[in-house]
């Protein structure tokens, strides 16, 4: 594959509309301790060997999704996956496990976008990515980061951290009953926030703070890309490999709070979530009372306070202490109690503890706003230049596109214009021409509430209610737009990509589990479809998870969003549809619509490319020959009858419609034959 202009195109010069899954959901866990009280035990001894199958099922997998027209995998690895025993000792036996899975993937036509797959930072974080050893290289007490309300974890809430999503009062939740989708809060909390802003910002923000005798942004980048680099280069002869991407869902932790006291710019504020400094003083060792938060329309709204680390524990093994101190964000002894005052006010008070000399100071509320007098701006100024060192070390093992990624549903990067940045010394070099934008598409509303109503959404990003099915269905196309417009206008004109949207399958407290109706869900991916196919865009749905069952969902963090379950397909009637795979020409518009199975595309032939135009056709909705109708406008054909050639394949479930010699617009019509 390869980028030309704003398109992504094959060897013959067809521009290609990519689509396919993400492989896969439990691939974000280790293979040997996956669940139960030792799932965060002995993070060196872990192996990923097995996600996200094993090798023996591993055709039958990939021809599954060749079937179905997924031909386009995002295959989700870790760095824990490669480097869990400590730094620069590589899980070699993962990685061979991987090429035997890129082997099987070439032999079924299936090309794979290798993913370097993170969820805020790591599991010890409440998510995945990162290897246990880089928080301890910081001091960081593995066994201490949920009692000091650094991080939650799904699998383990219970009376003692968590709340009932539909809790608005702050009641907590039976004991043992996680929360759904409660994993994106730790964005928020002291570690992630704190791993982050050193991964791209330490070198701004915490000069001082070093891992064995480096900065830690440049031991934490470096590590990062030198294990890609690594996996790359033991790869790099897999002809499936079409492309790499980046880091999943990147995140500027603190960098951009315009004001420590209070929480800005959440993913998702729901419990008791605590600002910036209240976090600081929690991880060193003081109980804070923060707010409780529920979501509403735009953020949220406070419903209450809850004590954090009760226990008054720090977080940081002797020797070490919190980054941000050292670094004069703030002073002096943690306080009893910190809840929003004025920057260097003391405040102590805990059920009228007044805690004498254990005052604490904020001296800079705007620490991480601005950089020598400049407000800083996280993707321009700090991803970016993480983005070329990644590029550009990577480009070293082979030829090959890469995905990127800003923030999900916020900002993406300039790259109009080099730019001095605060990030880097000196300038930062132009984007290379062989980069893909791959945002993130979500309905937030469906995804947390696991409701889904096609007559109701909102736009979290004014806090506007969305009323009415065409208005939900207008809303959901104009934010792909939006996004386009802007890798189009500030980005350089760079193709674009869904890397992830999809809809969870245990909707309505797992109704159709035990209905066998997956119509809601039909409903909705249709829906994202229909926006994706409105402007023209590749994607991978999340997820094809190969052990889900309606048991375990996903497992990871309670998700359940695999279009695989128990074995089998579901939801077909919202994702298996017709689609142009590789155009000889220019893609104009094509719309799909189930009720009738009437698929309609106009593009502009090329009369160059004597390779065909390719349409997936699927035989669940085309039992048979299907009635095609191409036409040809304004411009006759050579046999005068303004029409060109088609070669239907009803095993390989594709329609070829050639050129021969023809430059113009063409129509064509595919509607079943029953």
């Amino acid at each position: 594959m390869n980028r030309t202009g704003s398109g992504i195109t094959d060897e013959q010069g067809r521009i290609l509309i990519l689509r396919g899954v993400n492989l896969g959901g439990s691939s974000k866990i280790p293979s040997n301790r996956n669940k139960g009280p030792g799932f965060l035990s002995d993070p060196a001894s872990v192996s990923f060997v097995g996600r996200p199958f094993p090798i023996e099922a591993a055709e039958e997998h990939f021809e599954r999704l060749k079937v179905n027209g997924l031909t386009f995998t995002r295959l989700i690895i870790t760095w824990e996956a490669l480097e869990h025993s400590g730094p620069g000792i590589y899980d070699e036996a993962y990685i061979d496990y991987l090429e035997k899975i890129l082997i099987a993937a070439e032999k079924k036509g299936v090309s794979i976008l290798m993913d370097p797959h993170q969820d805020v930072w790591s599991r010890w974080t409440g998510g995945d990515g990162a290897p246990a050893w880089t928080l301890e290289k910081l001091g960081m007490d593995l066994d201490k980061l949920e009692a000091v309300g650094a991080a939650i974890y799904s699998h383990s809430l219970g009376a003692s951290q968590g709340l009932s999503v539909n809790d608005r009062k702050g009641s907590q939740a039976a004991a043992g009953k996680p929360r759904p989708m409660i994993w994106p809060v730790n964005y928020s909390l002291y570690a992630a926030a704190t791993m982050f802003t050193l991964f791209f910002g330490g070198n701004v923000f915490a000069p001082e703070t070093k891992i064995d005798g480096e900065s830690a942004q440049d031991f934490l980048q470096n590590k990062y890309i030198a294990a890609f680099s690594h996996c790359y280069s033991r790869l790099k002869s897999c002809r499936a490999i079409a492309a790499w991407g980046v880091m999943n869902e990147p995140h500027p932790g603190f960098i951009g709070y315009k004001d420590l006291r209070g929480l800005e710019n959440a993913a998702l504020a729901l419990g008791p979530v605590p600002g910036p400094f209240q976090a600081m003083m929690a991880a060193s060792g003081r109980k804070v009372s923060v707010p409780v938060h529920t979501p509403w329309l735009k953020g949220s709204i406070r419903v209450g306070r809850k004590i954090i680390n009760p226990e008054g524990q720090s977080l940081f093994k002797e020797g070490f202490g919190c980054p941000w101190k050292q670094a004069g964000v703030w002073a002096g002894e943690a306080a009893e109690n910190i809840v929003g005052s004025a920057a260097g006010d003391v405040v102590c008070n805990v059920a009228g503890d007044t805690s004498a000399g254990k005052t604490a100071r904020l001296l800079d509320s705007g620490y991480f706003s601005a950089v020598r007098g400049r407000p800083v701006r996280f993707t321009d100024d700090f991803l970016k230049p993480f983005l070329i060192r990644y590029i550009q070390k990577m480009g070293e093992s082979g030829r090959t596109l890469f995905f990127i990624e800003g923030v999900p549903h916020a900002e993406n990067p300039h790259w109009e214009k080099d730019e001095s940045s605060p990030g880097t010394e000196g300038k930062v070099s132009a984007v290379p021409q062989n980069v893909v934008n791959a945002f993130h598409h979500y309905d937030g509303l469906t995804l947390f509430s696991k409701r889904f109503n096609p007559y109701f959404t909102v736009d979290n990003k004014i806090g506007k209610i969305i009323l009415g099915k065409k208005k939900t269905a207008a809303h959901y196309s104009a934010k792909l737009v939006e996004a386009k417009n802007w890798a189009k206008t500030q980005m350089g004109d760079m193709p674009c990509f869904i890397g992830e949207f999809g809809v969870p399958f245990d909707l309505n407290s797992k109704k159709s589990y035990k209905t066998g109706d997956y119509s809601q869900q039909e409903d909705a991916l249709s829906l994202y479809y229909d926006g994706i196919d409105d402007n023209l865009l590749g994607s991978t749905v999340w997820n094809y998870t190969a052990n889900n069952t309606n048991e375990e969902g996903d497992h990871w963090n309670g998700e359940d969003l695999s279009i695989l379950s128990n074995g089998k397909t579901r939801g077909e009637g919202g994702w298996l549809r017709p689609y142009p795979m590789a155009t000889a020409g220019l893609p104009i518009n094509y719309t799909w619509h189930r009720k009738a199975a009437v698929f309609y595309y106009r593009f502009c032939a090329d009369a160059n490319i004597t390779a065909p135009t390719v349409i997936f056709i699927p035989g669940l909705w085309f039992s048979g020959k299907p009635d095609v109708s191409v036409k040809t406008i304004s411009v006759k054909t050579a046999s005068e009858n303004n029409c060109l050639r088609t070669e239907y394949s009803k095993e390989e479930q594709k329609l070829f419609v050639f050129n021969d010699g023809y430059a113009g617009e063409v129509e064509l019509w595919v509607r079943s034959a029953r």
